[in-house]
């Protein structure tokens, strides 16, 4: 029986940045295998519309069981396993081809909003347990980070992927951008591969998610 693929996916660098974390932390786990599943990790521009069409098309290439989107979150504390993307780009700064869009509907035949399929509870109680700061996070923003975590989860129903589970993942800054943000927090980036390592080995590992609180109250 052949083994399994999961396709994790980084972002280039944005807003002067001159590394993004995602994108750092997913190639160094390129070709690497979690029990019988073996990872693809590929770049997506941090661009509107173009981010959603690569995404789109290494999902028809790789045919993946399992896609995990990874973003830059400056400014957050932990690791933050997101609940639900939402049909809206809202952008704070433009984008790397200068684009800013302001209320714009993602998938005008989509709906308002996608959960996660990943087990999203399961792999934060797991990252803690191996020593990795996470969370459940009950927004993606209305960046680029949430325009692929939308685009994924409308390709996926669109295509009727049955069997592919998809979410989205933000990290905090790496020490050396922090270090340029006086106060920022930051995660090393062998404890963000480890957590990722941890997502993967869970999702891979556990069909319907734990029932555990996870919410915030603002």
């Amino acid at each position: 029986m052949p083994g399994r693929t999961v396709l994790l996916t980084g972002f280039e660098p944005f807003e002067q940045e001159p590394i993004n974390p995602s994108w750092e932390a997913v190639r160094a786990l390129d070709g690497e295998r979690v029990g019988d599943a073996t990872i693809v990790a590929r770049q997506l521009p941090c661009v509107f519309g173009k981010a959603i069409d690569a995404m789109a098309a290494l999902v028809a290439e790789v045919r993946p069981d399992v896609v995990i989107a990874v973003g830059q979150a400056g400014g957050r504390t932990e690791m933050s396993i997101e609940r639900v993307a939402i049909n809206v780009d809202d952008a704070r700064i433009a984008d790397n081809a200068g684009a800013q869009p302001i209320d714009v509907t993602i998938a005008p035949d989509g709906p308002a909003a996608y959960f996660s399929s990943l087990p999203i509870k399961a792999i934060v109680r797991d990252m803690r347990a191996a020593g990795v700061p996470a969370m459940v996070s009950q927004t993606a923003g209305t960046f680029v980070c949430n325009h692929v975590f939308y685009g994924l989860m409308h390709t996926l129903a669109q295509r009727g992927v049955a069997a592919a589970r998809g979410g989205f993942i933000h990290i905090p800054y790496l020490p050396e951008q922090a270090a340029r943000h006086p106060g920022a927090p930051s995660l090393a980036l062998d404890t963000l591969i480890a957590g990722l390592r941890v997502a993967i080995a869970t999702t891979l590992s556990t069909q319907a998610d734990i029932r555990e609180q996870g919410g915030q109250l603002h």
